[in-house]
């Protein structure tokens, strides 16, 4: 990644750090080695005063402005009433230096966000500034939110393409990685689809634009990664809630520490109110306020470099503890395009004859399989040979080649028509062709299976995942064949779409909340499956608007297997962000306790605040280095 730059807030609060540091070194130097013994209380005190002033002033104003506006318990009012009570007591090279390491620690958090939200911010730079809109005096740049449906825009060679659309002219590569993370470049030309986002790498493209500013590709995915960020997961949202007791109650407890021990003791006041300090400044809930947001802030950017987009961190966790995954067969495993991938002539019959005979039956319909078929005869065909074509609704096509009759369909075609035939033993969709009353053979169309989706299935298996479960309309034996050939655990075959719901809430229902069912389908027909899971994953495809408005995980490039690295990084921080927890809320338990008792110095308490948090920051930036390869 790359290292981002500071802002010029960061940069003013270095600045203010290295003046710090030099008028803190200064101070401690005079006051040790240069200052007469006898020396009033307020000579110290004024030497530390400016360097305390200089760091330390905003944190001050900040506690200010919200206990004026009834908001008194957050981190600065703590490390305010901290730092002044401790001046009060004359512990003033402590107070200085805890005001002075806490700024460290908040220019730490600030950088270490700013790189969190960078590794995200890296797709905000797919939006488009300008749009070359061709007019009828020629091409002028607009804005892309006021170009019309239907209009020509020019994308020269660099530019970022501003509105999806269709290449009306030119042909050139196009980088489409900051939609899916591939980072093969896309050859296109006349007739292709061309989504916003992605970059023009050479040649000039006259594209025709098909949908409005607002409804494009890159629209879409902008306005999805704005409000990732609002969608908390369940630890986010207990962080937050435990923050609003725990400061109170911390602040509280210190106040009662520093009066009433002296009190109902009769000590001096002066070491009570030492231990209420450290006893503040250690109960800062910064480390778990700041890292825990940051770690699902990372892992979400770790999967929006591979070209996966998570909705919030609430969708992160979820996937992370799923031991039941069910895809949607057509589309998501396989391409969801017929293919010839078998010819089985009769016997006597040259396989060339059943081919010929085949793509006459099939050259005038437009069904898939007959498009299927006229793929695999590149040949020109003598139209004049046949006439009198008709599909029959259920059976299949009936024609007249060569003044003979020619069928090619069902098995009830040839029955109908009195031709007898053999069975195919072959699963899939069969067609049986016939020519003059004779049986030629058959030849069958499947569905063929996704590049790496049985990989997918095995790699989700090696990384924990349990049950695999498969959806389909299909018949019962080429669902099953599909599913062993992929290594899927169960299927459920000949569904309709609401079938599916209602299967996929049947297993929902039987897991009765002890793990989550997570969906994957291509988003667009499975919208109601997608929405009814736990989390819904679905295949981009480049500009599925079903896709990325019902899913809560897309994968824009339609590789399943990004599923797999998905899951790890989901693990890999919800592990990092329960380190955190754990690290955090131990260590700071056990300087509070040793600084009720008297024996936490104030330099405990400063690593106990500021060291815990920057532990737990170096922590959660583990998330946006996660690899997809990595558990």
């Amino acid at each position: 990644m790359k290292r981002s730059p500071m802002t010029a807030k960061q940069e003013l609060m270095r600045s203010r750090i290295y003046a710090s540091i030099l008028l803190y070194a200064v101070a401690f130097a005079v006051d040790r080695f240069f200052l007469p013994e006898g020396v009033p209380a307020y000579g110290h005190l004024a030497l530390y005063v400016l360097p305390y002033l200089v760091v330390g002033y905003d944190v001050l104003k900040k506690a200010a402005r919200n206990l004026a506006q009834g908001q008194a318990f957050d981190e600065s009012f703590l490390m305010s009433v901290a730092t002044v009570a401790a001046f009060a007591v004359g512990e003033y090279p402590e107070a200085t230096a805890v005001m002075l390491l806490y700024q460290v620690g908040e220019l730490f958090q600030s950088v270490a966000v700013g790189k969190a939200r960078a590794s995200i911010g890296e797709l905000m730079s797919i939006a488009p500034e300008y749009a070359n809109l061709e007019t009828k005096s020629g091409v002028r740049s607009v804005d892309p939110d006021g170009v019309e449906v239907g209009s020509v825009i020019v994308v020269k060679a660099g530019e970022r393409v501003p509105l999806d659309g269709t290449v009306l002219s030119g042909e050139s590569f196009v980088d489409t990685s900051a939609l899916t993370g591939e980072s093969t470049p896309r050859r296109v030309r006349e007739g292709d689809e061309l989504y916003s986002g992605s970059v023009n790498g050479e040649g000039t493209l006259r594209v025709r634009t098909t949908k409005a500013y607002e409804d494009s590709t890159v629209a879409k995915i902008l306005d999805l990664v704005e409000s990732a960020s609002g969608k908390k997961a369940r630890l986010e949202k207990f962080i937050t809630r435990f923050a609003r007791i725990y400061t109170p109650a911390v602040t509280i407890a210190a106040v009662l520490l520093a009066i009433v021990p002296p009190l109902m003791l009769a000590q001096p006041f002066g070491g009570w109110v030492r231990r209420a300090c450290v006893f503040l400044i250690v109960s800062c809930p910064c480390a778990l306020v700041i890292s825990v947001p940051l770690g699902f802030f990372g892992g979400i950017g770790a999967a929006s470099r591979i070209g996966v987009l998570v909705k919030g961190g609430n969708f992160l966790e979820i996937i992370a503890g799923c031991d039941t995954m069910v895809f949607d067969k057509t589309g998501t495993l396989t391409k969801g395009e017929f293919k010839v991938t078998k010819f089985l002539p009769a016997d006597g019959v040259r396989t060339d004859e059943l081919v010929i005979a085949a793509v006459y039956a099939e050259s005038m319909s437009n069904h898939p399989i007959a498009k299927s078929v006229r793929s695999v005869y590149a040949d020109e065909l003598d139209m004049s040979r046949l006439r009198d074509m008709s599909e029959i609704a259920g059976y299949g096509i009936r024609a007249i080649w060569d003044r003979k009759e020619l069928l090619a369909g069902s098995a009830k075609l040839l029955e109908r028509y009195s031709v007898p035939y053999e069975p195919c033993p072959e699963h899939g969709t069969v067609v049986y062709v016939a020519h003059d009353g004779k049986w030629l053979g058959c030849f069958i169309i499947a569905d063929a299976l996704k590049e790496g989706s049985a990989e997918a299935i095995r790699d989700l298996k090696a990384a924990g995942v349990k049950h695999t479960v498969m959806l389909t309309g299909d018949r019962e034996d080429l669902a099953a064949d599909i599913a062993a050939d992929l290594g899927i655990d169960k299927v459920y075959a000949e569904l309709l779409p609401a079938d599916k719901v209602t299967q996929l809430e049947t297993l929902i229902k039987r897991e009765n909340g002890r793990t989550k069912v997570a969906f994957v389908g291509d988003g667009i027909n499975d919208a109601p499956a997608l929405m009814r899971a736990d989390v819904g994953v679905a295949m981009g495809s480049l500009g599925s608007d079903a896709a990325i408005e019902a899913a809560d995980i897309v994968l824009m490039d339609d590789d399943v297997r990004k599923l797999t690295a998905t899951v790890r990084i989901g693990r890999k921080t919800m592990r990092i962000v329960r380190e955190n927890v754990v690290f955090a809320l131990a260590v700071k338990l056990l300087v509070l306790v040793l600084g009720a008792m008297g024996y936490a110095t104030m330099w405990f308490a400063v690593f106990g605040d500021v060291g815990v948090t920057v532990l737990a920051v170096l922590n959660s930036m583990r998330c946006l280095h996660i690899s997809e390869n990595k558990k």
